[in-house]
């Protein structure tokens, strides 16, 4: 963990919907993540490292942040619980059950895995301290292209839709798109093999 930090004293991960056998990471989460490369710098003036953490294993992390184009350091918790010690990813049961702890409370979620920030402190002995977390419309205010939507005359314009990110594609996938169906429900990504190795916690 100490190790993420790459020298500075604060560390802010993102918990990237990315399961261990799904084709591409979630849409939504991938819209956050195009606002990243960009703050590295501005970040780390503030002596701040922005790490990204996934489950699916480092190869197919690797292949979707190359077709995305970005830089940003993303890891992968394939082989250890972090990702379900700060509950954004869920066991089979839990996803069998249909009900999990997110965001501080037991509630129903769509998917697998869940979006979250977390915050960690180091101090000058090393000891490292989690010292915030966000989940779900939590991480709104993160998401640079909702305060741009929000100054203009339609707003977000998601009223009409199933669930607010409906709109959402990954960016390589908006042209010759179908318009929006305001019908459309949350699907989890494409499970690439389902033979594959799940990395759940048991």
């Amino acid at each position: 963990m100490a190790d993420l930090f790459g020298g500075k004293g604060q560390l802010i991960v993102y918990h990237f919907m990315f399961g261990p056998n799904w084709t591409e990471g979630c849409p939504s989460c991938s819209l956050i993540a195009d606002h990243f490369d960009g703050m590295l710098a501005h970040l780390a003036a503030r002596d701040i490292q922005l790490v990204v953490v996934s489950r699916a294993p480092l190869a197919q992390i690797e292949a979707f942040k190359k077709r995305m184009g970005w830089q940003f350091k993303w890891v992968s918790a394939y082989a250890n619980d972090f990702n379900h010690d700060y509950h954004v990813s869920f066991t089979k049961d839990e996803v069998a059950k249909g009900e999990m702890y997110y965001n501080y409370m037991n509630q129903k979620f769509p998917s697998e895995e869940a979006p979250g920030a977390s915050v960690f402190y180091k101090d000058s002995i090393g000891t490292v301290f989690h010292t915030y977390s966000s989940f779900g419309r939590g991480l709104d205010m993160m998401l640079g292209v909702y305060n741009w939507t929000d100054i203009s005359p339609k707003g977000r314009d998601e009223d009409g839709l199933t669930f607010p990110m409906a709109w959402v594609r990954h960016h390589d996938k908006y042209a010759g798109a179908q318009p929006v169906d305001p019908k459309q429900t949350y699907q989890q990504p494409i499970i690439a093999n389902s033979d594959c190795c799940s990395g759940d916690k048991h």
